[in-house]
């Protein structure tokens, strides 16, 4: 019979790996996701489950126009946003662009919607609104199947430029990262 020796950092090695075991085993345990602290606004009514759980995180693109209806002011006007979704473990699982708002599963189905109410996001000012979406009808069958309503949350970034707006730069777009996490609901 043979005996092997180990070198002498493999005590340590082996305390490593079993910390790294037990994180994920935190990670996998996750509290379920509760609404509790969101403004009544953006809260999704009762009879409704949480479908899945994402992290968007990418850029909306801000274009310089006149404010409607006033001749002579200017805004960085929302165009729209191109991000990815992932789940919360990190793996991509979709994405999110617009107009129309759209978030699309790599699986294919998608669904669009319509702004039901905003609220203030944590922070200065500095982090777009939280939002509450009403879903249109899915398109394709998969994880977007039967979604009926899309909250962001946890923003951060994202707010129009700072920079001015006005008729020398009329027309110019700007794009701002931002993130936040989508969490899509179902009726039960």
């Amino acid at each position: 019979m043979q005996v092997r020796h180990f070198p002498a950092r493999t005590p340590i090695i082996l305390a490593a790996v079993m910390v790294l075991g037990a994180c994920a085993n935190m990670n996998s345990a996750m509290a379920p996701y509760s609404q509790a602290s969101l403004p009544d606004a953006v809260k999704v009514p009762a009879g409704h489950v949480v479908a899945m759980e994402t992290v968007g995180a990418g850029d909306i693109t801000y274009e310089c126009r006149v404010k409607t209806g006033m001749a002579g002011q200017y805004e960085w006007a929302f165009v729209g946003p191109d991000a990815r979704l992932m789940d919360r473990k990190g793996m991509q699982v979709g994405r999110y662009y617009g107009p129309p708002a759209t978030w699309e599963n790599k699986d294919g189905s998608k669904v669009s919607g319509a702004q039901v109410a905003i609220a203030p996001a944590a922070g200065t000012g500095e982090n777009i609104p939280m939002q509450l979406v009403k879903a249109s009808l899915a398109m394709g069958s998969g994880a977007m199947q039967g979604v009926s309503y899309i909250q962001r949350v946890a923003t951060k970034g994202g707010v129009a430029p700072a920079m001015a707006c006005g008729a020398a730069t009329m027309g110019q777009k700007q794009v701002v990262k931002y993130q936040a996490d989508y969490i899509f609901w179902r009726s039960v």
